[in-house]
């Protein structure tokens, strides 16, 4: 063993096989072969890493299989590294794609330091990502069950009158209508039933969260978010599950990258162009932000909701949501006058709004507001 070498790892992962390449040190990539993805398989595998160096540094893509490797190789003491996919450089006229040369090209990758980290979650901040991603499926299919019962009533050239944002009122219309048809009829229940199925899956599934969220790391940062405008329980839940530690981000610029909502850019010389946001990073989190930040449309105020979430929260978390809800209302109320399109404003509001939650977020952890809070 070469104690002061280091043996560069790359992994193809996939569902039943692995396939691996190694370099020691500025040596030539080896490619060993595939192996199988079983706890002996990858046992078999450390031991055989430990035999080439004493620093043993491993890099596989992000992808469906998931954080369970990343924790056994961590555990075996290696050092390893999650990529993004998207960011691994790639040759423009490269056209052939194997396992083996996705494997050399990480290890190459690796040793150049040319790699993007994923934030790998610990196993119980995984847990309440899975929760909210649940949560988020379901209001998901909520809202296309929805879509097909209007588009179904639409086809039958049946009208509501009103609003149609299912309101009390639009759904008691919905549920006293009736077809002539006895058949018309049943598909109509049966989409009908769709959309109180997935109300009932949103229900549990939110109730789950909140029986749980009380003894997460993280719960005095979604009290403190809850404070803010468009922020509620679901919402701050969701963020946080995906954002991790918000510590890790050392200026809110970072998080803001991180979320795909800085814009986009292609200068050269004296021209710089800037057009619509990167979109990279975490599309479950950019989701939630922009959601959230389309309340700011509105003019600044404290709702009786917000008035409920603020028992119980220190005032400087309160003055900051505050001073947040007065500056993303005036940037809206700006960009709207001078033209600008409305899901453009939004966007551009979302991300000072991300900045806001950097800094409600840092501060309530920071404060340790107390469990007991009824703010959820």
């Amino acid at each position: 063993m070469e104690n002061d070498s280091t043996v560069y790892v790359g992994l193809d992962v996939h569902k039943d096989s692995i396939t691996v390449a190694y370099a020691l040190g500025t040596g030539e990539v080896e490619l060993p072969g595939k192996i199988g993805t079983t706890k002996t398989d990858i046992d078999r595998l450390c031991k055989r890493l430990q035999s080439k160096a004493r620093h043993v540094r491993v890099v596989y893509e992000a992808g469906p299989c998931g954080y369970g490797l990343y924790r056994q190789l961590v555990q075996k003491g290696f050092e390893c590294m999650v990529c993004a996919p998207s960011l691994i450089p790639r040759k423009p006229g490269d056209r052939v794609k194997t396992d083996r040369r996705d494997a050399v090209k990480l290890v190459r990758a690796l040793r150049a330091g040319d790699l993007s980290e994923v934030h790998v979650p610990t196993v119980e901040d995984e847990v309440f990502r899975d929760l909210a991603r649940a949560w988020m499926t379901a209001k998901d299919d909520l809202r296309q069950a929805r879509q097909r019962l209007k588009s179904f009533l639409l086809a039958h050239d049946v009208r509501y009158a009103g609003h149609a944002d299912w309101g009390p009122a639009h759904r008691r219309w919905v549920s006293q209508y009736a077809f002539g048809s006895e058949w018309q009829q049943f598909a109509f229940e049966e989409l009908r039933r769709t959309i109180e199925d997935r109300l009932a899956q949103c229900q549990r599934v939110e109730t789950a969260l909140r029986e749980a969220v009380t003894n997460w790391r993280f719960y005095p940062a979604v009290l403190g978010l809850q404070a803010m405008r468009g922020v509620q329980f679901t919402t701050a839940v969701g963020m946080l599950a995906e954002l991790g530690d918000l510590s890790r981000f050392d200026h809110p610029r970072q998080l803001m990258a991180w979320l795909g909502v800085t814009p986009s850019e292609h200068s050269s010389g004296d021209k710089r162009r800037q057009g619509s946001i990167t979109k990279t990073g975490n599309v479950y989190a950019r989701k939630l932000l922009v959601e959230a930040a389309w309340s700011y449309r509105h003019p600044a105020r404290v709702s009786t909701d917000i008035q409920r979430r603020h028992e119980g929260i220190p005032k400087a978390i309160i003055d900051r949501a505050w001073d947040a809800q007065i500056r993303l209302c005036r940037r809206y109320r700006k960009l709207a006058a001078r033209g600008k399109n409305a899901h453009t404003t939004v966007v551009a509001v979302a991300r000072e709004l991300s900045g806001f939650i950097w800094d409600i977020g840092r501060l309530a952890m920071s404060l340790a507001l107390p469990r007991s809070t009824g703010a959820t």
